[in-house]
């Protein structure tokens, strides 16, 4: 870990080794491409089992389903995805979500550009003062 980056939490290592099957590792990486896309940010287990990643605000979480890997991102409905990575949450004004199948892979330049503008959102201040009046 560099200067900036926050120790990993023990709460949340447990609620990604407890994912069933691939999810479990691909929940590792995807919880150090957070890491890689913004070293303050730090980590938490909220609503039982569920691993939050913040900085000055909610960035992101995640949750192991039946079939897939949901990473839901907390700024998601302002952030730009050139790479097309978002895959459902169109209808929310501000989160959308990524759902991570086995067979499909992350494209994590993309995820990590994607993480890292959530950041500097929420340090601007975040949604509610970057969307546009309506």
């Amino acid at each position: 870990m560099g200067e900036d980056a926050q120790p990993r939490h023990p709460r949340v290592t447990e609620s990604i080794d407890a994912f069933p099957g691939w999810q479990a590792a691909l929940g590792r990486r995807v919880r150090e491409l957070v890491h890689e896309a913004e070293p303050e940010i730090t980590e938490e287990v909220r609503y039982g089992n569920r691993p939050y990643f913040l900085y000055l605000g909610v960035v992101c979480a995640m949750q192991a389903t039946k079939d897939h890997l949901s990473v839901f991102l907390y700024e998601g409905g302002i952030a730009p995805d050139p790479h097309g990575i978002i895959t459902d949450g169109f209808g929310n004004a501000t989160g959308r979500t990524i759902k991570l199948h086995h067979e499909r892979a992350l494209d994590e330049a993309a995820f990590v550009e994607l993480i890292r503008w959530i950041a500097a959102t929420n340090r601007s201040g975040g949604w509610r003062r970057l969307k546009p009046a309506g």
